[in-house]
């Protein structure tokens, strides 16, 4: 036997002729497959001819511009394998994949009303076709809620995988219970979720524009805003906020929660102060709540953006919180004039007598009269015995606005 004939380990090299002859093997084998075990014999020859068109020593053709045999051969094979994934099932493990596939939908969705009457009717669909094809008997509530849809998928996942239906024997039912569940996620798709409306139609839907007997304002949603406000009723005016992408409208919805100071709107206006939003910082103060200290104490630590820090101040002082006082007074040294006169009088309005000593101390030692009218005025706020003593010290002081403060305290 010549070295053309064997490999260099005395075996025979496999020759192109012999791989095209098991590759079209192979293809008439796939087209008479008719059960599981057929195709993963199939599976099994497409791998061992894969390594061996690995180890062949295939010749490379003399035209360049010719595909080499070797690639020819892989891409033959390659079909083959893309045929052989497509003969396979389906199983009832696609059906499960596609349930778990519409219960994410439903859960990460934000469905309207209109919406959750089309999931509603989706998945009472599923459900008759897998009662149908399992002889089960799943069905959802009366009024069925987003959780009801979640637990009757999964009750069907489960009764599908409890079936035990085989890729070979029950076919037709796991392509009818496919068909069915790609159709679910298919419908639950189209259904109408909150992303899918014009931000009219969403204000709509909150009833927006429910009072608008007659507009006086342009846009009329401004008009909404002004009764809402009248009302009190901030929700109407945070969901104005979230949804209206208008510079004009955002300012009036600030200011009008401003002016109401309600506690409702402390959660999303935190959120917008995480971001050093300054309208918010004001909103936050009015509003009273205590929540937000913790985080607008931090904003005025050091001496970074003097311009924060004077609206933040002023946020703690209406605040009244105690748990503030120490790092308020700490802007009594501050090389800022006016962050000194903010920190004096947002002590006074908290009340916290731990601040008696520094406000008498900025009062005797500060360079600004100003700084020290604050102080004087924080002192007659806090109003202990202690603390008015402190002021009324000062009746014939250089400056008109501690005198004041001394004369009130006296």
């Amino acid at each position: 036997m010549s070295d053309d004939d064997t490999g260099g380990d005395g075996e025979a090299e496999v020759t192109i002729e012999q791989l095209r002859e098991r590759l079209s093997a192979i293809e008439e084998q796939l087209d008479e497959a008719e059960t599981e075990i057929d195709l993963d014999e199939i599976e099994s020859e497409l791998n061992a001819l894969e390594t061996d068109l690995e180890t062949a020593d295939l010749p490379e053709p003399d035209d360049e511009d010719e595909e080499p045999p070797a690639e020819e051969l892989e891409d033959e094979k390659a079909e083959l394998e893309d045929q052989l994934e497509e003969a396979r099932g389906p199983y009832d493990e696609d059906v499960i994949e596609e349930i778990d596939a519409a219960i994410d939908e439903i859960e990460s969705a934000e469905w309207t009303e209109t919406g959750l009457d089309e999931v509603a009717a989706a998945v009472e669909q599923f459900l008759d076709e897998v009662n149908d094809e399992l002889d089960t008997t799943l069905e959802l509530d009366v009024e069925p809620e987003i959780e009801d849809f979640v637990a009757g998928l999964e009750d069907a996942a489960d009764a599908i995988e409890s079936a035990g239906l085989d890729a070979d024997a029950d076919e037709e039912a796991i392509g009818t219970l496919l068909e069915a569940a790609e159709t679910l996620v298919e419908d639950l798709d189209a259904a109408e979720t909150w992303s899918d409306l014009s931000v009219r139609e969403k204000l709509d839907h909150h009833g927006f524009y429910d009072v608008l007997d007659h507009r006086k304002d342009y846009p009329p949603e401004w008009h909404s805003l002004k009764v809402f406000e009248k009302r009190g009723d901030v929700e109407k005016i945070l969901i104005a906020l979230d949804l209206l992408d208008s510079d004009f409208m955002e300012e009036h919805c600030l200011e009008a929660l401003e002016r109401m100071g309600r506690e409702e709107a402390v959660e999303p206006m935190m959120e917008r102060a995480q971001k050093r939003d300054q309208d918010a910082i004001r909103i936050l103060g009015k509003t009273g709540s205590e929540e937000p200290v913790e985080m607008l104490v931090e904003y005025i630590e050091g001496d970074g953006n003097p311009g924060l820090q004077k609206v933040v101040i002023k946020a703690l002082g209406e605040i009244g919180s105690e748990d503030a006082t120490e790092a308020v007074a700490q802007k009594l040294d501050s090389d800022t004039e006016e962050l000194r006169s903010r920190g004096a009088r947002a002590l006074g309005l908290i009340g916290d007598t731990r601040a008696i000593e520094p406000l008498a101390d900025t009062l005797a030692d500060d360079d600004s009269d100003t700084v020290r009218a604050s102080a004087a005025w924080a002192l007659n706020q806090i109003g202990t015995e202690e603390a008015l003593e402190e002021v009324s010290q000062y009746s014939d002081d250089r400056a008109y606005l501690v005198q004041a403060e001394a004369e009130k305290a006296v």
